[in-house]
């Protein structure tokens, strides 16, 4: 299974990816393992997922968000996740404490 993901961050930066293991790239990325734009920017909270069927298509998918305009995948987020909470604990990973933007 693939996972298309958005983080943000507290001031709702965003970031588009793409995995087959969300549980560990999230926790990637809420641990600054991930060198880079997501911890430069602190860009930590899953705000938004979704399943592919195949690497392909999740791949796909990803080129397709990221080439959106940030107002249609604000609505994307908020069609799913109204509140912005963090999804996080969605993926099996417990609420983990993150630095603030």
């Amino acid at each position: 299974m693939y996972y298309v993901y958005i983080l943000a961050s507290v001031r709702r930066t965003l970031y588009v990816g793409m995995t087959n293991d969300l549980r560990r790239r999230v926790y990637q990325h809420k641990t600054g393992a991930v060198t880079g734009f997501t911890s430069r920017y602190r860009v930590n909270r899953l705000v938004y997922f979704e399943l592919a069927d195949s690497a392909e298509a999740a791949i796909v998918r990803e080129k397709q968000l990221k080439g959106w305009l940030r107002q249609r995948k604000l609505a994307l987020i908020e069609s799913m996740n109204p509140e912005w909470e963090d999804l996080s604990d969605r993926v099996g990973l417990p609420h983990m404490a993150t630095r603030a933007c």
